[in-house]
């Protein structure tokens, strides 16, 4: 406990609280224990909400402690309390002690306990409370008393391993993490607003859409009885020559991931196949997480990833299902909304923290992949997008590629060229940035030699002998930006921007449509802050599309034809986008 020693008073806090899907929470209770002292705080819900504050301190003097502090954060804002200023986390800190450890991949304050081994100290398992919890009041005093006692056995539990995970921790840098979980919590209270009735309406008629897209998209015969046909699909790849990757087993690899790059690769052939299969196998409208105010609202499970990036759910999440469902993102009256991302964010942090001053040029240069081809001699000086788009499609998938690890024969199907000239392409790469490979040798030397990698604000990855070499690699890139998503939405939320989602390497931000300009340039300026704090001093740059009512938010060349497609089917040609 000594590196906690520069705080007065620390308390460890629970909620028990109610929040159906994409609604805001009902809070039950809240139990609250300073170390220390052992001072501690047992309130049910009408004395919570008669409190203008927290009844303990927050200051700066002061440290809050959770096991997943969200939780807790959205309770505080709704019952319109200050967030405190000090925030440890300790389910964060434990997934970063494990971190790519060959672990069981649980992360529950239980498991955490028994790491430590402080299993004597495990709350006992009594489903009745959490069912109550769930079925919500009124409750009898009997019931308050044993939610309260189901509360307190949590913090006590968080309180003890509190104790053993304390030698483990760096305080600055997870201070960091603590503030972005309130920035997380603020989120998650904001959600996403979504066009309902249209959602409704797609949903009602969903069964009939499936079968009319199917009809209407499947042009080559891949589909039987509307079941996609992986030996169909693979005799139009070959009737389309068309390079496909393959398992070791032969069969073609078909996971999404693959489909995904397929369709960049080749978007007149492959994208349709991707957003119709993406669109059958995972969309199912009726889990997306939506409350009755209309907001797409879902846990956005920061932290969860290696690279620590957000995973919030696939089938909750509006950008987690098939890209066309985002057209029913749609601002409010008299509101906009404005996604805003850093203009090919990897790339500028892995030409920045290898020190690779042609990659750094080729990034500022505002087109890096035709500025690629040129370093490397493919086109002349004054070529453009428009003159030599062949030469820069295939020098932005080497580029793309060499960032994932990708060999010849990978890159080779991906460009539906010969090996020899995928070969060509990774050694034109080399040559073009000696400096940056050479950087990514030593990033590998040190991952497998150590056994550890760390990111600027030291998020750590454990790295076994078995690790991917790929995966290892591209840690310093996929970890920082990370970092550095988190930091600019920390400093978003300080400067009073309100901040509906982070999607990978962007943000979804929302205000009124008299203050879109301020806001975004507000929002710029704190991704570029962010950036040059990860990146020490090199900045990013940032791309910004604006939707204000009573338009709708659509990824034109990814989605755009498809939902065109269904506005069609549904009668809806109000709602068809130009594209």
């Amino acid at each position: 406990m000594k590196r906690l020693g520069q705080f007065k008073e620390i308390w460890v806090v629970d909620f028990e609280y109610r929040c159906p899907d994409g609604c805001l929470p009902i809070v039950h209770c809240m139990v609250a224990r300073e170390v220390r002292s052992q001072q501690v705080f047992r309130i049910s819900a009408d004395e919570l909400h008669d409190l203008r504050s927290a009844p303990f301190d927050t200051n700066a003097k002061s440290l809050f402690v959770a096991y997943y502090s969200a939780a807790e954060f959205v309770c505080f804002l709704e019952l319109g309390w200050e967030l405190p200023v000090n925030t440890l986390d300790l389910y964060v800190e434990f997934r970063l002690l494990m971190c790519g450890a060959d672990a069981e991949k649980k992360f529950g304050l239980v498991a955490a306990l028994n790491y430590f081994n402080l299993g004597q100290h495990v709350p006992s398992e009594k489903q009745e409370w959490r069912e109550l919890a769930m079925r919500g009041g009124p409750f009898t005093e009997t019931e308050w008393e044993g939610l309260l006692d189901y509360c307190q056995q949590d913090v006590d539990a968080t309180a003890h391993l509190l104790l053993g995970i304390s030698n483990y921790l760096s305080i600055p840098h997870a201070l960091i993490r603590g503030r972005y979980m309130q920035s997380v919590a603020r989120m998650e209270r904001n959600g996403i607003p979504m066009d309902t009735g249209l959602l409704s309406e797609v949903s009602e008629n969903w069964e009939h859409i499936k079968n009319a897209l199917i009809e209407r998209t499947d042009k080559h015969g891949v589909y039987i009885e509307g079941s996609f046909s992986e030996k169909r699909f693979e005799r139009f790849l070959t009737a389309s020559s068309i390079a496909w990757p393959r398992l070791p087993s032969g069969r073609l690899e078909l996971t999404d991931d693959v489909f995904r790059k397929q369709a960049q690769a080749h978007s007149n052939v492959i994208a349709p196949y991707h957003e119709l299969r993406s669109s059958l196998s995972r969309l199912k409208l009726s889990k997306l997480s939506v409350g009755p105010d209309g907001r797409n609202r879902t846990m956005l499970s920061p932290f969860r990833s290696d690279t620590s990036r957000n995973q919030p759910s696939n089938s909750k999440f509006i950008f987690g299902p098939s890209t066309w469902i985002r057209g029913m993102i749609k601002p409010p009256p008299g509101r906009f909304i404005a996604c805003i991302d850093w203009s090919q964010q990897e790339l500028g942090i892995a030409a920045a923290l290898s020190g690779d001053k042609k990659m750094m040029k080729a990034y500022q240069s505002g087109d890096p992949y035709l500025k690629f081809a040129k370093m490397a001699g493919a086109v002349p000086e004054n070529a453009t997008k428009q003159t030599h788009p062949a030469e820069r499609a295939a020098y932005k998938v080497c580029m793309l590629a060499v960032q994932y690890g990708m060999r010849a024969y990978a890159l080779s199907q991906q460009l539906s060229k010969t090996r020899h000239d995928a070969n060509r392409l990774l050694q034109a790469h080399k040559d073009t940035f000696p400096d940056y490979w050479r950087w990514n040798g030593r990033i590998l030397d040190q991952g497998f030699g150590s056994g550890t990698l760390k990111t600027t604000f030291a998020w750590r990855r454990i790295v076994l002998p078995e690790a991917k070499p790929a995966s290892v690699g591209n840690f310093p890139v996929q970890g920082n930006g990370a970092e550095m998503l988190r930091l600019a939405i920390i400093k978003m939320h300080e400067a009073g921007i309100q901040v509906a989602a982070p999607i990978h390497d962007a943000v979804l931000v929302e205000g009124t449509c008299e203050d879109v300009e301020e806001i975004v340039a507000v929002t710029q300026r704190c991704m570029r802050e962010a950036s040059r704090i990860i990146l020490n001093g090199f900045e990013l740059e940032s791309d910004v599309k604006v939707v204000t009512y009573p338009n709708r938010y659509m990824d034109e060349e990814r989605g755009g034809s498809f939902w065109n497609n269904v506005m069609n089917l549904i009668g809806r040609d109000d709602c068809v986008y130009l594209l």
